[in-house]
């Protein structure tokens, strides 16, 4: 078993290596595919959301969880200062070989070596999070990571529509935790990694541990699929 599947993944797409796709198992019973040419995807081929994420980055931006380095490539291309930070050595090194100048591989709550004045987390990138009872730790974090003026820019679900009934209503009652957190495991060419928390959390839910923790949360966008983007900056 390895636990870098995600970056084996991209180390072989970019290296014109490409048998298959990344296959997710949730705990919602669903399994799910994450084609590899998506990950590499230039800034036309990407959804709204993220367009008008990297439009609002500005100043030194951490991109958190690069992935395949994206993000941080449009930003870079574009004269701002980023860095692609990333717990996924695969990913890094995906990172570094499509030109990305500055690269971290690290768990970002163990980082806390510069600060920036946008924190960047796309692609559900609060995901990271895991469990709800730890963005307020994350965010307390975070704060220690942005300028005085600095912001974070992030996107996520509400994937309350999961649990949607046949008379049209919502039922959670079977659901031990908060109802957006989900297990994964990710399978690719014969190989899985081991269990990970990710947490898709409803904008109402974010906005209430922002307020808790002296943020603001605007919401800068809505999809049409539960998905938003939204803007966090502290209050005090």
């Amino acid at each position: 078993m390895t636990t870098d599947v995600f970056g084996k993944a991209l180390l072989d797409y970019h290296s014109s290596n490409y048998p298959e796709d990344i296959t997710t198992h949730s705990s919602l019973d669903e399994e799910d595919v994450i084609p590899l040419p998506y990950l590499f995807r230039d800034f036309k081929n990407m959804p709204k959301i993220e367009q008008l994420a990297l439009e609002n980055c500005r100043g030194k931006v951490l991109d958190i969880g690069c992935g395949s380095g994206s993000h941080s490539l449009y930003l870079q291309k574009n004269g701002i200062s980023v860095t692609a930070l990333d717990i996924s050595e695969g990913a890094i090194e995906v990172s570094k070989a499509r030109g990305v100048t500055n690269t971290i591989l690290s768990n970002v709550m163990n980082y806390s070596s510069d600060k920036f004045d946008t924190l960047l987390l796309l692609m559900n990138g609060i995901g990271i999070v895991g469990e709800l009872p730890k963005l307020d730790a994350f965010l307390n974090h975070a704060r220690q990571l942005l300028t005085k003026d600095g912001y974070i820019l992030l996107d996520s679900s509400d994937i309350i529509f999961m649990y949607e009934t046949e008379n049209g209503d919502y039922d959670i009652s079977d659901v031990e935790n908060y109802y957006g957190e989900v297990e994964f495991t990710m399978s690719y060419h014969g190989e899985k990694s081991k269990p990970f928390k990710w947490l898709y959390v409803d904008f109402d839910t974010l906005n209430a541990s922002a307020e808790r923790n002296g943020f603001h949360c605007e919401l800068l966008f809505e999809g049409e699929h539960f998905d938003y983007l939204a803007k966090l900056y502290p209050t005090t």
